[in-house]
């Protein structure tokens, strides 16, 4: 893949496991060590992307979760605010 995509990684825990999550492609994995579920949902979002390119769907699929292309890259969007709040 010659073009670079810039994606979120989020870690969570989960019991004994870590979980791995890439929000914006809602791609996920897991691993026994933070480290180890970030490595492996950067497995899973290579494979992803090689399947996209592979039938040719990968500018789609990019610009439907909302990223945008910058000097040949691929960037998540960006939002102008983000925050937690408690409904109910």
């Amino acid at each position: 893949m010659a073009q670079r995509i810039e994606v979120r990684i989020e870690i969570f825990q989960e019991g004994e496991l870590y979980v791995g999550l890439c929000p914006d492609l809602d791609v996920s994995s897991f691993g026994e060590t933070p480290e180890n579920a970030k490595q492996s949902v950067q497995e899973a979002l290579e494979a992803f992307f090689e399947e996209c390119e592979v039938i040719g769907t990968l500018s789609e699929v990019l610009q439907e979760a909302g990223f945008i292309q910058k000097d040949g890259n691929w960037l998540p969007r960006q939002p102008i605010s983000s925050e937690l709040v408690a409904i109910g």
